[in-house]
C-alpha cells in the first residue's frame, strides 16, 4: 500500500484528520474498531453507510490524484446489512463476516455491496452499482449476489434525453464498453436473449483483472440506438467497444459480435456464430465463454500494439508492461532479456501492479526453459520470488496464479502447483493459459489423459494465441509419455508451424518423430532444434521436463537418439 509502513500509517492517520473521521459522522457513523490499515464501522442507516462510503472513496481519489502512485492509499470497502452481536464497544456475527468478505473483493478504489444492501438503496441514491453477479465467499456458507461501485463507472454516465454525452478521459488500462446486442428478429420476446447476451459477457469480462469494463447501467442507454462507436467510446472513455446481434429463426439462431478499437474506428475481430437452440440457456452460456474467449487475447494483442508505437521514455508501468508482452512472445533470448528490462522498469514504477510481477516471472520461466541464463537455478529462485510477489500483489488476477503455479511444477511442487493453476481457472474460466499451466503440471506428475484435455481446451479458448506453440508441444509431450507417438508427431508439426516456435517446439517433433520411426523428419528436426539451442544438451531435458517417475525423460532421451543426436 506504501514504500514504508511508518509513512504509510502517516498518511493513513492525515486522510482520517483531513476528511474521513468527518465524513462517518455526518453520516452518524461509529468506528469500532481500527485494524491495521483497516477500519470497521457500523452504520444506523444501509443509505447513510453506503452514501457515506461513495463519499470517501471518491474524496480519496480526489487527494490521490497529486500524490506518486507507489505512495497513494487506495482502499476497498465492503457494505452489508445484518444481524450483530453487540460485545462490548465489538461487534460479531455474520452481518460482520460477509462486510469483511466483500471488502476483499471489492476493485482497490471501490465498494461492493451485498444484494440485501442494494435492495434498500436502490433508487434512493445516486451512486450506480453494477450487477457483479453470484460470488463464492471465504468462509461463507452460500454464493452471494453481489454488487460494485467505483469511481470511474461511475462517471461514466450517457445523457440519455440530449442525445449527447460528454468525453472522458481513457482508463489507462485496456478498457472496453459492451453496448446491448441488436435484436434482428420480428419476435420481441427474443429481446431477453439478447440483452441476456450482452449482461453475460459484461459479466464474463469482469472477471480479467486487467480489463476496465464499464457497467450496464452505462452501456444500455444506447439500447435502441444506431451510435457512432468512436462517438461512444469517447463518451464512456474506453478504448475498445464490443456490439453484436442476434437473429433467430425458427429453432436456430446467429450471433454476430465485432470488437472496435473506440478512437480509430477500426475493426479488430468480429465472428458470427449459428447454433440450434435444443436449450438456450446452454447455447447463452457458450456463446459468452466463446466470445469472452476470443477478445480478451484480441485486446492484448491490441494493446502490445499500441505500447510499440509509444515514446520508450514516456511510458508508465502498464506501457512498459505491454511493450514487455511483445518482447516475451519473440522467444529469443534479446527480446527475453529486453521484456525482463521492461518488467522491472513497470515494477519500480508501480510496486504493486500485479501484472508486472507476473510479466517478469514469465521472462524468467522461458529464460530458464529455453536456456537464455547463465544460471538456471538463480533464475528458477528469482521467479519464484517474483511469482509470489504477483499473488501478494493481487490474489484476484488469474495470471500471478498462472505464474506462480508454473514456476512451482518446475521445483517439483506438484500440489502447491495444481492449486495455484486450478485457482486460476476458477477465477477465470476463460483463460486459456491457466488451462495450459495446468495441463502442464499434470503432464509431469503423469496424468497424461488429464495433460491432453487441459490442453485441448487451451486451444479451444484461444486458437490464435501467441503461446499456441507451447499448448500443442505440451499435448505432443503428453502423447509421448502414453506411446501415441503417430498423434504426438500431428501436435508437434503444428506446434513447429506456429510463427515463434522455440527450439522446445522442434524438440518434440524430433522425439515424437524419433519414436513413431519417421527417420528423416526427426533428423530434420533435431538439426532445426540444435540450430536454435546450439548448447543442448540431454541433461537440459531432466531440468525443463521434471517428470515425477524419472523415466518418462529417459523415453524423450531414446527419442532423440531415434532422430540422430549423438551422445
Amino acid at each position: 500500500m506504501g514504500v514504508d509502513e511508518v509513512s504509510t500509517l502517516a498518511a493513513l492517520r492525515a486522510h482520517r484528520a483531513e476528511m474521513i473521521d468527518d465524513k462517518i459522522a455526518e453520516y452518524r457513523g461509529r468506528i469500532v474498531k481500527t485494524m491495521g490499515d483497516g477500519l470497521l464501522l457500523e452504520f444506523p442507516s444501509v443509505v447513510d453507510a453506503t452514501q457515506c462510503m461513495v463519499e470517501i472513496q471518491s474524496g480519496m481519489a480526489e487527494r490521490n490524484q497529486s500524490i506518486d502512485e507507489d505512495r497513494r492509499i487506495t482502499f476497498r470497502i465492503g457494505v452489508n446489512l445484518g444481524d450483530i452481536i453487540i460485545d462490548g464497544d465489538d461487534i460479531l456475527g455474520d452481518g460482520v463476516n460477509i462486510a469483511a468478505r466483500l471488502q476483499e473483493i471489492a476493485e482497490p478504489g471501490g465498494i461492493a455491496i451485498s444484494n440485501r444492501v442494494h435492495e434498500d438503496i436502490r433508487d434512493r441514491l445516486e451512486a450506480s452499482f453494477e450487477d457483479f453477479g453470484e460470488q463464492a465467499l471465504k468462509n461463507i456458507a452460500r454464493p452471494l449476489q453481489v454488487w460494485r461501485w467505483s469511481l470511474v463507472a461511475s462517471n461514466n454516465r450517457v445523457s440519455t434525453a440530449s442525445g449527447e454525452g460528454e468525453a472522458l478521459s481513457v482508463p489507462n488500462k485496456p478498457s472496453i464498453a459492451v453496448l446491448p446486442f441488436d435484436n434482428m428478429s420480428r419476435d420481441p420476446e427474443e429481446e431477453f436473449f439478447a440483452d441476456g447476451m450482452a449482461e453475460d459477457i459484461i459479466t464474463a469480462l469482469s472477471r480479467h483483472r486487467s480489463l476496465f469494463v464499464i457497467a450496464r447501467n452505462s452501456t444500455f442507454a444506447y439500447k435502441g440506438q444506431s451510435p457512432d462507436l468512436r462517438k461512444v467510446a469517447a463518451e464512456l472513455g474506453v478504448r475498445y467497444v464490443l456490439e453484436g446481434s442476434v437473429r433467430k429463426g425458427g429453432n436456430r439462431v446467429r450471433i454476430t459480435a465485432q470488437l472496435i478499437e473506440g478512437e480509430s474506428g477500426n475493426h479488430i475481430w468480429a465472428e458470427r456464430y449459428d447454433r440450434t437452440l435444443d436449450d438456450i440457456f446452454a447455447v447463452q452460456d457458450e456463446m459468452t465463454q466463446a466470445i469472452t474467449a476470443r477478445i480478451g487475447p484480441e485486446i492484448d494483442q491490441a494493446e502490445r500494439d499500441r505500447a510499440r508505437t509509444l515514446p520508450p521514455e514516456n511510458l508508465d508501468a502498464w506501457e512498459n508492461y505491454q511493450r514487455g508482452l511483445w518482447h516475451l512472445y519473440r522467444f529469443n533470448a534479446a527480446d527475453n532479456a529486453v521484456a525482463q528490462r521492461l518488467f522491472r522498469r513497470a515494477t519500480e514504477l508501480s510496486n504493486t501492479f500485479a501484472p508486472a510481477h507476473a510479466g517478469l516471472t514469465h521472462a524468467l520461466y522461458y529464460a530458464y526453459m529455453h536456456g537464455h541464463t547463465g544460471d538456471r537455478q538463480a533464475t528458477l529462485d528469482e521467479a519464484y520470488t517474483t511469482g509470489r510477489a504477483a499473488v501478494a500483489a493481487d490474489e484476484r488476477d488469474a495470471d500471478t496464479h498462472f505464474a506462480l503455479g508454473r514456476i512451482q511444477y518446475l521445483r517439483q511442487e506438484t500440489a502447491a502447483s495444481l492449486k495455484e493453476l486450478e485457482t486460476a481457472i476458477n477465477q477465470n474460466p476463460s483463460f486459456a493459459h491457466a488451462y495450459l499451466g495446468f495441463g502442464t503440471a499434470l503432464l509431469y506428475d503423469s496424468q497424461c489423459e488429464r495433460c491432453i484435455e487441459a490442453c485441448d481446451e487451451a486451444a479451444r479458448l484461444s486458437p490464435h494465441d501467441p503461446l499456441m506453440w507451447t499448448i500443442l508441444a505440451v499435448k505432443a509431450y503428453g502423447l509421448i509419455v502414453l506411446g501415441r507417438n503417430p498423434e504426438a508427431v500431428e501436435a508437434a508439426r503444428e506446434a513447429v508451424r506456429q510463427p515463434t516456435a522455440p527450439w522446445t517446439a522442434y524438440f518434440a517433433l524430433a522425439v515424437a518423430s524419433g519414436l513413431a520411426g519417421n527417420g528423416e523428419e526427426a533428423a530434420a528436426a533435431l538439426a532445426d532444434m540444435l540450430r536454435l539451442n546450439r548448447d543442448f544438451s540431454t541433461d537440459d531435458i531432466r531440468q525443463v521436463l521434471p517428470f515425477r517417475e524419472s523415466a518418462h525423460a529417459d523415453r524423450f532421451i531414446e527419442g532423440l537418439r531415434l532422430a540422430g543426436l549423438e551422445d
